[in-house]
């Protein structure tokens, strides 16, 4: 991004109106005794629209910079006021050096990705690549740290396609998104081959190969994947590695890698210990002793040092970017949307095959039974997507047991940490109920849950509770329920936990969150479970083919007009996705 401001001569004043996104940038200006950081009001414009802006009585920086683009400016004319970006204690700024080779490396990373990346990316997305190449490249190891839903996957994806020809890399990420990241390595770099590895023989280590595989398996095959090296490591998640003493922990260390990057939304989670475990797993060797890092960092913080903040934002800026929604708005749509394939556990990979073996043998019948019959097969298999204990009976443990159900409790977890409110609608009644007793037993918090079983002062009440500013932080919702009507521009966060059969129904949810009042980029993820009839369902969207009924009706009646071959064809699981 450009940050256009001006300058009076004694000051700043308005930016140039009409140009973008008006925020307030930290930057060093001029003041009494010398140079100062001060906030200066900015209009923000995305790179690749800067060239061509009309502006009216426009400073030196802005030809010089103009001309960086066509490789004509040399960095040393740039004036100060065209790079005066403070670095985080303040002393000094970026380089003019350094801000012109950030542009110029952008702009031919962008350029470069074109061709292998099948991706749009976003201005912040390409810096966001480029900035790990020269981090690794440096330190031999990062931490991308950006908020939810800014695209730290399709990043990790473009930094890994620029390494495909030195090597084998590997992923390691929760075992549940597995499938997801093979998915999202297919779709996006089509060029790299993914392959998800769940012990036994490792991959031939050829480059352009990306090994996929989950923290259970690092932890219990980590020697197979210690004894080979590999190009790079990308721990997805990297708070699951916040404690150094667990077994996980020593086997993602135990990896030789060239290069490591540690991807989480949430670097610190509880106490800064756990971020010099995530700096000690990624660079080794500027984070070396936990001691020294407690004595220079963690103990004066604790006592209230500003300096130690300071010293310690210094110490992090070569290696950890954090970004936040607020920060990239000027680049981001109104809507996000994060589609997210969650593999099935090993117990529902179990019950969805029983209950499909169980329905062949029965048969579907016909007419207006075979409706009813292919409705009840259908709901059994999609609540098993949910949580196999909806089926079971057994729900003691809810944790561990559901693909689907672990992602959104990670979700929710970040969420809270990043004090983000959030929305979680379901289909089913009983999937809520376990999402609200997830968030009381595990989360400690209390989550209001919206249905059609509530009267309307309940519903009413809700409602105002969950938009006032010290509202719970999460709201369990009925689709059917709350599909319509509401505004709950509260939150910023929407999830779709289970699949309706048409898009515009999950639309409409979402648009609860996304409505006149909200002004935050909306977050919507949707949950699929991968290889099961979900996986249908998100592919009728995809190919915007889905009924415009809104109700399961005319779905259901698609899916009981086929033959039983065709019908059993698209419910069982597709186990070599």
């Amino acid at each position: 991004m450009f940050a256009l401001w001006t300058w009076t001569g004694h000051g700043p004043e308005k930016p140039p109106g009409g140009l973008g996104e008006r925020d307030s940038i930290a930057l060093a200006i001029p003041a009494a005794d010398g140079i100062a950081v001060g906030e200066v009001e900015c209009a923000l414009v995305e790179a690749d629209r800067f060239p061509a802006l009309t502006l009216p009585e426009a400073g030196e920086s802005v030809r010089l910079w103009r001309n960086a683009f066509d490789g004509e400016s040399d960095p040393a004319e740039l004036p100060p006021a065209a790079h005066a970006v403070p670095n985080a204690a303040g002393t000094a700024i970026v380089s003019a050096v350094r801000a012109v080779r950030a542009l110029r490396d952008t702009l031919a990373v962008s350029a470069e990705l074109r061709t292998g990346l099948k991706a749009e990316l976003r201005p912040y997305q390409a810096r966001g690549i480029t900035w790990l190449r020269e981090t690794v490249a440096v330190h031999g190891g990062a931490v991308l740290a950006d908020e939810m839903g800014l695209g730290k996957t399709v990043q990790a994806i473009g930094y890994l396609l620029g390494r495909a020809g030195d090597g084998a890399q590997l992923v390691v990420c929760p075992t549940s998104l597995v499938g997801n990241w093979v998915h999202e390595i297919q779709r996006f770099a089509p060029g790299l081959r993914a392959v998800a590895w769940r012990g036994g023989e490792l991959p031939a280590a050829a480059a352009g190969t990306v090994v996929v595989t989950g923290y259970p398996t690092l932890r219990g095959h980590g020697q197979g994947l210690a004894e080979q090296r590999w190009t790079s490591v990308v721990f997805d998640e990297a708070q699951v590695l916040k404690n150094p003493r667990t077994q996980v922990s020593k086997a993602a260390r135990a990896i030789t890698a060239d290069a490591r990057v540690a991807l989480t939304g949430t670097p610190v989670e509880n106490h800064l210990d756990e971020l010099w475990a995530l700096l000690n797993l990624v660079v080794p060797q500027a984070f070396t002793h936990k001691a020294q890092f407690r004595r220079r960092f963690v103990k004066p913080i604790h006592e209230g040092s500003a300096a130690a903040v300071t010293r310690l934002r210094d110490a992090l800026e070569p290696i950890l970017l954090a970004r936040r929604k607020a920060q990239v708005a000027a680049a981001l749509p109104p809507k996000i949307h994060t589609d997210l394939v969650c593999d099935l556990t090993g117990e529902q990979e179990k019950l969805y095959d029983q209950l499909l073996d169980r329905a062949e043998a029965e048969g579907f019948g016909s007419g207006a039974q075979r409706h009813t019959r292919v409705l009840a097969v259908l709901t059994e298999l999609k609540q098993v997507c949910n949580h196999p204990g909806l089926i079971t009976g057994e729900l003691d443990e809810l944790t561990g047991r559901s693909g689907k159900f672990d992602v959104c409790a990670d979700i929710l977890a970040n969420n809270l940490e990043a004090d983000a409110p959030t929305l979680v609608f379901t289909q089913y009644r009983r999937t809520g109920e376990l999402l609200v007793r997830y968030c009381a037993e595990e989360l400690g918090v209390t989550a209001p849950f919206f249905h059609g079983g509530l009267n309307q002062a309940e519903r009413t009440d809700i409602v105002t509770r969950f938009q006032s500013p010290g509202g719970p932080p999460i709201l369990i919702l009925s689709l059917r329920a709350a599909g319509t009507g509401l505004t709950l521009t509260r939150a910023a966060d929407v999830i779709h936990f289970d699949r309706w059969w048409n898009p515009a129904v999950e639309a409409q949810a979402s648009d609860r969150a996304h409505r006149i009042g909200q002004t935050r980029t909306v977050t919507v993820t949707t949950l699929t479970s991968g290889t099961t009839i979900e996986e249908h369902i998100a592919g009728m969207h995809d190919r915007k083919s889905a009924l415009t009924d809104l109700s399961d009706t005319a779905g259901i009646a698609e899916l009981a007009r086929l033959d039983d071959e065709r019908l059993l064809e698209l419910l069982r699981r597709k186990r070599g996705n």
